[in-house]
């Protein structure tokens, strides 16, 4: 797998596809070579960009809004959620007048918090943070 190279905070790395993986209920569902796999890549990528945090955003399964073009994201450890939050609207270009949440574990994270925070309390075993977004309030619905 190539490795990351340094981007701004509103670019993605390099959009890999999940290798195995199912969103279900904001985890990911993983057989163990991908998660051991996985694991040593958001090592790698601690040790080479300590100030940066990995973060795998995607969409809520049924939702309505956008698709996210790229799911794999560096994120700086200063940034805001809210300020995740702008990069992910302004990924899938959505307009101001639509809403947009998103869950960490089935939980919307307080848009103040740092995403450093976040990834300390939430990352998955494997070293990434894992981020869903809606066009909802509520985490699966369709309404």
């Amino acid at each position: 797998m190539d490795s990351y190279e340094h981007r701004a905070f509103d670019e993605s790395a390099r959009n890999l596809q999940l290798a195995i993986g199912v969103a279900h209920k904001g985890k990911v569902d993983q057989v163990e070579p991908v998660t051991s796999d996985r694991k040593a890549e958001a090592e790698r990528i601690r040790q080479k960009y300590p100030d940066r945090i990995p973060v795998i955003c995607e969409k809520v399964e049924k939702s309505e809004i956008a698709s996210i073009d790229k799911k794999k994201y560096l994120v700086p450890v200063d940034l805001t959620v809210g300020q995740f939050v702008y990069v992910i609207r302004k990924r899938i270009q959505l307009s101001p007048e639509h809403a947009i949440f998103i869950f960490v574990n089935e939980v919307i994270p307080p848009a103040a918090a740092l995403m450093t925070s976040i990834y300390e309390e939430h990352r998955d075993k494997d070293g990434f943070l894992y981020i869903q977004y809606s066009g909802e309030s509520s985490f699966g619905s369709s309404e």
